[in-house]
């Protein structure tokens, strides 16, 4: 009666007849007196004769009124069975329409966080390969840096073959050092860069696999929830599961359930947020790594046409001076061969003076005077004593200074060998070297 209770939602029905208790009928105690009654000490308290008619119409009364009270309380249970089986029926389907709706906002809320989820995944499948192809170009651009360098070094090891005084440490020099170090650093930090895009990826891959494995799941729990949204009274797989109304003790609420998946999308998409700022920062650094290696190999070719036009120039100048030398050489060699030719003809005029003075000198007695003729021979002789010295010293000064233009004829003989090897160091060995240099694309990684 407790469960009826419960389950009544109005007042019973009225009955057709109003219930009351009926009246307490006195019945006077019949005493057995009379022809036909016994009486007797011996008989008392024990019926020995039949009813009386009182007691058969009281016993009539209490048989109807026990069957009208029956009937009442059966047509009672009947009308409230009635309406129980209809309310439970109602409830019953309130009841599973509800849960179907429940159902059905469930499928609604995990098609939603499923399709967020599928959202994530692609967005971070696309960033990944995104991440890949950067990390391909990263290495491409390690590997194009190989060639400058090896340009560079090899650029300063042939200058090392340059023979003094070309041996000097100009700035053609110094820009290849600033050069092989510019690359060294690029190289250090392309090797940093593809590290960080290397960890990058993994963490891609990692939060990629936990949306997967949270869209594999709610993939699972919605073909579940679809196919009990499909159950109803009519359907043939349903079963009785009496203990299945238990809760897990494992099982979610729906603000743990909502959290781990937002929780598992914040955090992927923080990823792919940095992989995407991550990959920004590597197309800059290939963009201004490329840039600074022309720009810097520029400044080196530069260097090398500076320098390759004041080697050139000072050649030329050398090759000017060295004709001029041996014109001088030329002109000083005539120039010796005339003295040493006037020298030739100083003699024979210094022997007849010479012979004549001799002669005179045996002149006899008196005759031996000093007279104008003997005063002229021996001022003959001096003058031309004097004139030969003077010849021979100048002829001296003459093959003295014909050494030194010798000796400055090597001198800038070597020195245009000297500029001529410089200059096939720079241009047929430096320069050709160079123009293998790679390109701007090359080394931002695209080829």
């Amino acid at each position: 009666m407790a469960q009826t209770d419960v389950l009544l939602t109005k007042e019973p029905a009225p009955q057709s007849i109003q219930a009351c208790e009926l009246p307490r009928k006195e019945y006077d105690v019949a005493c057995n007196t009379g022809a036909y009654t016994s009486s007797g000490l011996a008989t008392a308290g024990f019926r020995t004769a039949k009813y009386l008619m009182d007691e058969w119409f009281q016993n009539c009364y209490a048989r109807y009124h026990q069957a009208f009270a029956d009937r009442d309380h059966s047509e009672r249970q009947r009308h409230e069975s009635r309406q129980l089986a209809a309310e439970t029926e109602a409830l019953a389907q309130r009841t599973q329409q509800d849960s179907t709706r429940k159902v059905g906002e469930r499928l609604e809320d995990m098609h939603c966080w499923k399709s967020e989820l599928q959202r994530e995944i692609d967005e971070l499948s696309a960033e990944t390969d995104l991440m890949l192809a950067q990390k391909m170009r990263l290495q491409r651009a390690l590997d194009a840096t190989a060639v400058p360098f090896s340009i560079a070094t090899d650029n300063l090891q042939c200058r090392e073959r340059r023979q003094q005084p070309d041996l000097v440490r100009d700035y053609v020099e110094v820009e290849l050092l600033k050069e092989t170090e510019l690359i060294r650093n690029i190289q250090e930090l392309l090797k940093r860069t593809i590290a960080q895009a290397v960890g990058q990826i993994r963490l891609n891959r990692e939060h990629k696999e936990t949306c997967e494995m949270d869209w594999s799941d709610k993939v699972e729990a919605y073909n579940i929830d679809e196919t009990c949204a499909r159950y109803n009274n009519e359907s043939t797989q349903v079963q009785s599961h009496p203990h299945s109304s238990k809760f897990e003790e494992s099982a979610s609420t729906p603000e743990t359930w909502a959290k781990f998946t937002q929780d598992n999308l914040l955090r992927a998409e923080r990823e792919r947020l940095a992989s995407v700022n991550l990959r920004k920062l590597i197309d800059c650094i290939l963009r201004d790594t490329a840039e600074d290696l022309r720009l810097q190999c520029d400044a080196v070719n530069m260097a090398f046409s500076r320098r390759y036009e004041e080697l050139d120039d000072a050649r030329h100048k050398l090759q000017y001076h060295l004709q001029k030398t041996l014109r001088e050489i030329t002109d000083q060699e005539h120039q010796i061969a005339a003295l040493k030719q006037a020298i030739k003809d100083k003699e024979a005029p210094l022997r007849v003076a010479q012979t004549r003075l001799y002669q005179r000198s045996h002149r006899p007695n008196v005759e031996l005077c000093r007279d104008n003729a003997q005063f002229r021979l021996i001022s003959e002789v001096e003058e031309l004593t004097m004139s030969l010295s003077a010849l021979k010293e100048k002829l001296h000064d003459s093959e003295q200074a014909l050494r030194n233009l010798e000796d400055t004829r090597m001198s800038l003989e070597k020195d245009i060998a000297v500029k001529t090897n410089s200059l096939f160091i720079d241009r047929q060995k430096c320069m050709v070297h160079r123009n293998r240099y790679p390109s701007v694309l090359q080394l931002a990684g695209y080829q």
